[in-house]
């Protein structure tokens, strides 16, 4: 199973009114190669543990690239991952967000769950009808990023898509 998982938003929380968001440092200044990231102190180290756990094949489906790699990947406890390659296109704005159809390209049939915070009822429905195997967009709040729900969520749909059904196992 691939997990997609996007950064801004479900790893580094934004956009709060209150803007109290906890800092995290593992005894550093930051997160190694931070490279004029100044919100990387947001992502919860502890995070990479909890995505490893799901027993899924994570995947970068940021617009960070390679950088999610060099910053994130070992603050997080992560191996270097795969990334999404984005086309180099534009497209009209419309209802469906732009990562939509390259992800579903790169999952080629495969089963996937998508986090991120842009997801939307267009994505989910354009899935359903251009995806064969059990997909999950699960959007992610982004003011207080992954939670403890989210993963819930997650791990809940994993179980479940996992059981042979005679229907379909689209969410």
């Amino acid at each position: 199973m691939l997990l997609f998982l996007d950064v801004d938003g479900p790893l580094i929380p934004f956009g709060a009114a209150d803007r109290a968001y906890p800092v995290y440092d593992r005894g550093r200044a930051g997160p190694p190669d931070a490279g004029g990231h100044p919100l990387l102190n947001r992502v919860d180290p502890a995070l990479g543990a909890r995505l490893g756990g799901l027993g899924c094949e994570l995947v970068w489906a940021t617009t960070w690239m390679d950088d999610a790699n060099a910053c994130l990947a070992p603050w997080l406890g992560l191996p270097a991952l795969p990334v999404v390659r984005w086309p180099d296109e534009d497209e009209p704005p419309g209802l469906l967000h732009w990562k939509t159809r390259p992800l579903v390209a790169w999952a080629a049939g495969r089963p996937f769950v998508w986090i991120d915070d842009e997801l939307t009822e267009a994505d989910r429905a354009w899935v359903a009808v251009h995806h064969p195997a059990p997909a999950l967009l699960h959007r992610v709040d982004h003011r207080y990023g992954l939670t403890g729900a989210d993963f819930t969520a997650v791990a809940d749909w994993l179980r479940l898509s996992a059981r042979p059904l005679g229907r379909s196992r689209r969410r």
